[in-house]
């Protein structure tokens, strides 16, 4: 269990919308479609209604700082099947990297596996502990230029190594790496200032509204934990 899943839920029945192009950079084709991953009729281009508003908060306050930029959309509502159908590919593909695959232990596949859940939320089927992607609270986003070209941030969406975390490269002074900072300190900015919440492992990863949201709201908070007025999620599973 992580720990932002004792965090109460407050069932909300706001729709999911779809996320207007070109308004939004959308990615397509979409990379987990693209592997098999089962969408059905659901689209991963939907977030809650509400969440919709705040990244056109978040695009306005990049466009104040970057005209002609905008945010580039990876992901976004993701089944509980999907979830567990990206786990297990991504799970075979660090397995692999690892020169394992299929002859791994049980040993082995339970660290490896372990990796996996830095990045990739557990697809638990549970009301009460709902993978945030699947509530359609959650995005993974990044910014692109007038022209359309992705703006590098030192690695790429879902890389499963220390350069995803969203403070991998503070404090460098100069070259590549001070470019990636500031440009993951940009989307951060652009985001937070809407009112999204950053996942901690992943510089690409924010929600509002979900359990993850309500959490990191509640640590950024001065006053002890145990003073602080209740939070709680907005958005449950959609499905």
């Amino acid at each position: 269990m992580k720990p932002y899943h004792l965090v109460p839920i407050v069932p909300s029945s706001e729709p999911l919308v779809a996320i207007p192009s070109p308004e939004f950079d959308l990615v397509t084709p979409h990379p987990y479609k693209k592997i098999g991953a089962p969408y059905g009729e659901k689209s991963p281009f939907y977030v809650r209604s509400g969440v919709l508003e705040k990244l056109r908060q978040a695009q306005s306050k990049l466009r104040s700082i970057q005209p002609g930029w905008r945010i580039q959309i990876f992901d976004a509502y993701r089944p509980v099947a999907v979830q567990q159908f990206m786990v297990n590919h991504t799970l075979q593909e660090v397995l692999m990297a690892k020169g394992l695959g299929n002859g791994a232990t049980e040993v082995e596949r339970s660290q490896a596996l372990q990796e996996v859940y830095q990045f990739w939320a557990v697809p638990k089927l549970d009301p009460l502990m709902p993978p945030p992607h699947s509530t359609g609270a959650a995005v993974d986003v990044t910014l692109v230029d007038g022209l359309g070209q992705s703006i590098d941030m030192g690695s790429e969406i879902d890389e499963i190594s220390a350069r995803s975390f969203p403070d991998h490269f503070v404090g460098t002074m100069a070259g590549d790496s001070l470019r990636f900072d500031q440009n993951r300190q940009l989307l951060n900015f652009v985001m937070t200032s809407a009112g999204f919440a950053r996942h901690y492992h992943e510089w690409w990863h924010f929600s509002w509204g979900d359990q993850l949201w309500a959490w990191t709201v509640m640590r950024s908070m001065a006053q002890p934990m145990a003073h602080q007025p209740e939070i709680t999620a907005k958005y449950g599973r959609v499905e």
